[in-house]
């Protein structure tokens, strides 16, 4: 077996066997591919495709690189969720104690942000003390006490993934819907969880821009989910506009706590208990109440718990940034359009996200949101206040919203779009 001969059959389209799927994967972890080589198949798949029974064994050999988490000693059914990305998109703080309240444990492994999109670990960060490197012991030690952690994946869970995603992201073969399927499940597989929901965004903040796709994507997860024994289903949702009114790290942990005492922006809550009500079906717990958990202070309470095992101080004050900036509405009339990417990327100029991996981040830098479409505005009132400890980029942030804003006339009859879109199962 040989790199070349594996790259000229996905460059000549044909299907690759299982053999030489193993062998790359195998020999690409180790060191014995070289990374133009790898680089060179990645993008022949980009371009050629994969079909189910290629993506599935591409999906098994990158679990099989590295360990398989074990949660049998658990007492709960285990749900987990995973969301493709977007703005604003801070669910998963709530979500996950909101389940652990309902009698599912949640181990919810997170990641960082990269680009325009918010990494939930960066988010959680703001917490002062707060950890999100936990070891596979420390894991199971969280979910045994409080049923529910995020944290982020331990070195040894699917390291091709690891090492393939790095590749992608600086070869232009991130867009490739095999690869991103396979890269996403061949963690969460990995990580051992019993059932899983998928919330795959739609829109203009999303990676997936449009429906389709969007549902290519999540049929794909559905069935590589289904196919190693786990129960999964999919979500699309709306990423058009940013979820809730905020984005950033320690301003959406304040909108998250707001969403478990009982409040926050409908958008987010609907999200949430909608999530909740997938993961929990999945678990085999259908009849559990997650608006009732969130009323009662029950998912309060599971949210200081996670948070104080994590060496997280629940009642610290969140950081503040030092400078703000109000971006005030130019004329009257009805907001028809807050585009994701563009508030997304105003976010990110701002410090609250990174270029490269080992960017530091600023845990009170973002974007805080005065209206949402369909709200009347009023000319010279604020629309967005722009938060950041360095000021020299507010007119980086700004440029990054221009064209992302329209107001239409006054008494315009506009409704949004949904937040739910699709369900695939």
């Amino acid at each position: 077996m040989d790199a070349i001969s594996v790259i000229r059959a996905k460059r000549d389209r044909a299907e690759l066997t299982g053999e030489q799927i193993d062998w790359i994967i195998d020999a690409y972890t180790r060191g014995e591919v070289a990374h133009e080589q790898m680089s060179s198949l990645a993008m022949a798949i980009l371009l050629n495709g994969m079909n189910r029974k290629e993506i599935a064994r591409w999906t098994a050999a990158m679990i099989d690189s590295g360990e398989r988490m074990d949660f049998s000693s658990l007492t709960r059914p285990t749900a987990d969720k995973h969301s493709t990305g977007g703005v604003g998109d801070k669910i998963t703080l709530p979500l996950a104690p909101l389940v652990a309240a309902c009698g599912a444990a949640v181990p919810q492994l997170s990641g960082r942000g990269l680009g325009h999109t918010g990494g939930t670990l960066d988010k959680l960060e703001a917490i002062p003390g707060w950890r999100a490197d936990l070891s596979n012991d420390e894991m199971l030690a969280v979910l045994h006490d409080v049923g529910s952690v995020i944290c982020a994946a331990g070195a040894g869970l699917a390291p091709a993934d690891k090492k393939l995603y790095a590749l992608r992201d600086v070869t232009g073969t991130v867009e490739s819907i095999p690869l991103i399927a396979s890269s996403i499940m061949s963690k969460k597989i990995a990580e051992g969880t019993g059932s899983l929901v998928l919330d795959v965004k739609v829109g203009s903040g999303a990676f997936m821009k449009n429906l389709d796709d969007a549902r290519e994507l999540a049929a794909t997860m559905v069935e590589l989910g289904t196919d190693h024994g786990v129960r999964t289903t999919a979500l699309l949702t709306n990423m058009a506009t940013p979820l809730g009114l905020t984005a950033g790290n320690a301003l959406e942990v304040r909108e998250s706590v707001e969403v478990l005492a009982g409040g926050g922006p409908a958008d987010v809550v609907e999200l949430t208990l909608a999530l909740a009500r997938e993961m929990l079906t999945a678990a085999g717990l259908p009849d559990a109440d997650p608006a009732k958990a969130l009323a009662d202070g029950s998912a309060m309470d599971h949210w200081r718990r996670m948070i104080q095992a994590q060496g997280g101080d629940p009642d610290a004050p969140l950081p503040v940034a030092r400078e703000q900036h109000v971006v005030n509405a130019a004329t009257s009339g009805v907001l028809t359009t807050l585009d994701a990417y563009a508030v997304g990327l105003a976010a990110w100029r701002l410090g609250a996200g990174r270029a490269r991996k080992e960017d530091p981040v600023q845990a009170g830098a973002g974007v805080e949101l005065h209206a949402k479409p369909g709200d009347e505005v009023r000319a010279g009132e604020p629309l967005l206040t722009l938060h950041t400890d360095t000021p020299e980029k507010f007119p980086a942030a700004l440029e990054a919203l221009d064209g992302g804003v329209l107001i239409a006339p006054p008494g315009t009859d506009f409704t949004p779009d949904p937040i739910v879109l699709d369900r695939i199962a």
